[in-house]
């Protein structure tokens, strides 16, 4: 392969790169359980940014309810980052050789 072919695909990389590190600073992905009882907010990075209980889940006073119902909600949040991640890196790099299948790890 030629230097100038090489140069031409790496600079597709980096703008593949570019376009990906953008998209996960802009991601937002919200999920709930317990038919809303709970909500959470999660970007791209998977950190929370938002944690919503109803007040009503306090009058049980059911502790591994609330647990269960938080764990719940943060993985469904999880997963959805995810899979939106991972539909972003295939529009992204469709035309490019070999990353469409690519893992990253961290990512997926």
């Amino acid at each position: 392969m030629e230097v100038k072919a090489l140069q031409q695909m790496l600079s597709q990389f980096r703008q593949v790169q570019e376009k990906l590190e953008k998209q996960i600073d802009e991601l937002s992905v919200e999920a709930s359980a317990g038919g809303g009882m709970v909500t959470v907010k999660m970007n791209g990075q998977k950190q929370l940014t938002e944690v919503r209980i109803e007040p009503d889940i306090f009058k049980s006073k059911d502790q591994e309810m609330l647990q269960d119902l938080i764990q719940g909600a943060v993985n469904e949040a999880t997963r959805r980052v995810d899979e939106e991640l991972s539909k972003q890196v295939k529009e992204i790099s469709g035309g490019l050789p070999g990353v469409a299948g690519l893992k990253i790890p961290g990512l997926f």
